[in-house]
């Protein structure tokens, strides 16, 4: 993977610097697209206007359109296309301009984008990235701010990628797009605009691999993509209730890192599950059930979970209801049967 980086005037860059998630990925398809010819983006809107978000923002100026192209308003069709550059030697790159846009493509990616390479004996992989922007805390309407990851995971033959942070995001896609397996690419949509330092060059974990992100002593949140934060901002306000908690980052939904998961929940006894997405069914419905199946002799409490609620995504208004909170997440940490 090469590890050269270029702002938006195609200046080379090195070293450490600051920037945002969007900025982190539109940087990670111009490297990915500079290294490697067979690499394409498509989607609607992602030439001339850089995408809804700007993430593929130059990206036609500098490889032109053939390369980075807009589509017709399909997504059926949008994926269905990727399929066909993709059996001929392309690496495509799908973008789906908000997460739930991206259903009428769901039978294209259930029947043929997961199921290609098992089909042909390994012979014809399918690299294709789909990046959808996903999750709510941006004032989005209906349609515009579903978390539809459990779709994905519960589908074998994908990869499902959510970088919470702007070093992920950066290097997650780009090993993504280097991945001959298909790969559901989830961003947060609203961590885009959040800065943070980030050096390229340093690497990141592999796609497959958790991270903790704060080391703890009471108890453990398990959580990924638009959630950290809150989870984050949750364990610094849990100091005044006495509690140390761990924050643990999955990064990738599949491959589950089940070995850093447990050895995190062994040695603490005691897990809340958190994520944005409904709670029935949800992503965190299969990891609490694992995580108990593995650790069941080292929990002192269930594995709880943390979620949206079991309702289509509420008006603006009401999001930060639906929303996990710190105050939701606070009180699921009071029920894990503390001793006196």
């Amino acid at each position: 993977m090469s590890t050269a980086v270029r702002d938006q005037s195609g200046r080379e860059q090195s070293g450490p610097r600051t920037g945002t998630m969007a900025q982190a990925l539109n940087l990670a398809l111009r490297d990915a697209m500079r290294a490697d010819k067979t690499v394409h983006v498509l989607g609607e809107d992602v030439g001339a206007l850089g995408g809804v978000f700007r993430i593929t923002d130059g990206l036609t100026a500098e490889f032109g359109p053939d390369r980075c192209l807009d589509t017709p308003l399909a997504e059926a069709g949008i994926l269905g296309t990727a399929v066909g550059m993709a059996m001929y030697g392309l690496r495509p790159v799908v973008e789906m301009q908000f997460d739930a846009f991206a259903y009428p493509a769901l039978e294209q990616l259930f029947s043929h984008v997961a199921k290609m390479r098992n089909r042909t004996a390994g012979k014809l992989p399918l690299p294709i990235t789909v990046r959808i922007p996903y999750g709510g805390g941006i004032g989005g309407v209906e349609h515009h701010s579903d978390a539809s990851e459990a779709y994905y995971a519960h589908t074998p033959g994908l990869h499902v990628v959510t970088p919470a942070t702007v070093a992920d995001a950066y290097g997650l896609l780009r090993e993504s797009i280097a991945s001959d397996d298909p790969v559901v690419f989830l961003e947060p949509k609203r961590l885009y605009w959040g800065k943070d330092g980030w050096d390229p060059a340093a690497g990141v974990e592999p796609i497959g691999k958790a991270v903790l992100r704060r080391p703890g002593s009471s108890a453990v949140l398990v959580t990924y993509g638009p959630s950290l934060p809150v989870c984050l901002e949750a364990a610094e306000a849990a100091r005044a209730e006495g509690w140390d908690l761990a924050v643990l980052d999955l990064r990738t939904l599949v491959p589950f890192d089940e070995a850093t998961a447990c050895e995190v929940v062994r040695s603490l006894g005691r897990a809340v599950v958190v994520h944005e997405s409904a709670g029935f069914g949800g992503a965190g419905a299969e990891i609490a059930a694992r995580l108990t199946e593995k650790c069941f002799h080292h929990l002192a409490a269930p594995v709880l979970r943390v979620t949206g609620f079991d309702v289509p995504y509420p008006p603006p208004m009401l999001e930060h209801h639906h929303l996990p909170g710190v105050d939701r997440i606070l009180d699921a940490v009071a029920r894990l049967q503390w001793e006196e």
